[in-house]
């Protein structure tokens, strides 16, 4: 493990007092199995130990390198089903298209209202402080993560969480650590709302990656998620000389997005909006997604019946997401107004169950009490440099 990274035991009694309960059979089955466990541990990798630290890699995602960067290959976990099932390669994914859930049941505004008065949160999302709510189908939490693991430069797509250090994003735990090499990701950073190279709300530089110990440790996927808190953001501004540029801060990350709410052990079942960024191609090779905008799916969740132990107590959502919508976030009780719902899971796998070469379904870790101590730990990392 690198020297940067730090291991903490916690013990899952600790979350019990928060009154997080198991809503359904499957969401106590998948608590019971933590449990069963015994302690639950986090790793913590601190990637800016100085001021010298976030100008390096802030400088090193120059406007030129960002726009580049797009072209970079979308991060996608290393591994395949051991026993030959219809699985695809593991690669998470997005797709297209009307908010229609499974069986042809349209998502309205009202619905997912309706959904949301079923939430039983544990964070509470959060509005934008320095502009008005950004609302709309497309939520302006959610962004793409760049970063390289050893001198390969990859992506990802994330999201902004309510925390109290007001700088919080969640992604997929292998947008932050390849468990394969034991390597965590250096040079990460997020940058909300990306379009096409755009930055419209700033770029945020790492301060530490945390995720729980059964990922980084083990590999296993059901608890591929990671919680990364980040430094103020800036935006690069033209310098005094022709082809520079300078960073003028821009404020916290929550105070310009806003963040997402938290929600665990909430069974399947529910209505959620899953977004990203796909542009990795399917099986077959056909590419119908270029990572340069994002995009949502949308349906009912059910659970997770992989042919493969990599993930067990997974859920999963009709989707054809590819490569680079790993880490977007599901959201259940989704605003359409103001762009605000509750976590409930992140793109991690994606399917092709039909074996017609193409993915059409996508996983997610089911969220349960461990998941919360890796949340409540990075949200109480403090950001400020020597």
């Amino acid at each position: 493990m690198s020297s940067r990274a730090r291991r903490f035991a916690t013990t899952l009694g600790v979350l019990i007092a928060t009154g997080a309960l198991a809503t359904s059979a499957f969401a106590a089955e998948a608590s019971a199995g933590v449990r069963a466990a015994g302690v639950g541990s986090i790793t913590s990798v601190t990637l800016t130990k100085s001021g010298a630290d976030m100008k390096r890699i802030a400088e090193y995602w120059s406007p030129a390198r960002i726009k580049k960067a797009q072209n970079n290959n979308p991060a996608t976990p290393e591994v395949k089903p051991s026993d030959g099932g219809p699985a695809g390669p593991a690669t998470p994914t997005a797709t297209a298209g009307s908010p229609t859930a499974a069986g042809g049941e349209a998502v309205t505004a009202a619905s997912a209202s309706a959904s949301a008065k079923k939430v039983s949160p544990i964070v509470t999302p959060t509005l934008p402080v320095k502009r008005p709510p950004i609302g709309g189908t497309l939520p302006g939490t959610v962004g793409k993560v760049f970063f390289k693991l050893g001198d390969k430069e990859f992506w990802c797509s994330a999201s902004a969480v309510a925390s109290r250090n007001r700088n919080l994003v969640a992604t997929a735990g292998h947008c932050a650590y390849d468990p394969k090499q034991g390597r965590a990701a250096d040079y990460w950073i997020f940058i909300p709302g990306y379009s096409q190279g755009g930055t419209p709300y700033g770029i945020y530089v790492g301060h530490s990656l945390n995720l729980h110990e059964n990922f980084t440790a083990k590999g296993d996927y059901d608890y591929d998620y990671a919680f990364v808190t980040v430094h103020d953001g800036f935006v690069w501004k033209p310098g005094k000389t022709p082809n520079t540029y300078e960073m003028q801060s821009v404020g916290s990350l929550e105070d310009n997005v806003g963040g997402q709410g938290l929600t665990l052990n909430r069974g399947v079942g529910l209505s959620v909006f899953a977004f990203g960024y796909p542009a990795a191609p399917h099986i077959d090779g056909s590419r119908p997604y270029d990572g340069q905008k994002m995009l949502w799916c949308d349906g009912r969740t059910y659970r997770t019946k992989a042919p493969t132990r990599l993930v067990e107590m997974g859920i999963s959502l009709p989707c054809t997401f590819t490569g680079g919508a790993s880490g977007g976030p599901w959201l259940v009780g989704y605003d359409t107004k103001r762009g605000l719902g509750y976590l409930n899971g992140v793109n991690s796998f994606a399917w092709d169950t039909d074996t017609d070469k193409k993915y059409d379904r996508i996983s997610s870790p089911y969220f349960i009490l461990s998941t919360y101590v890796v949340y409540q730990y990075a949200e109480r990392q403090r950001l400020t440099l020597p």
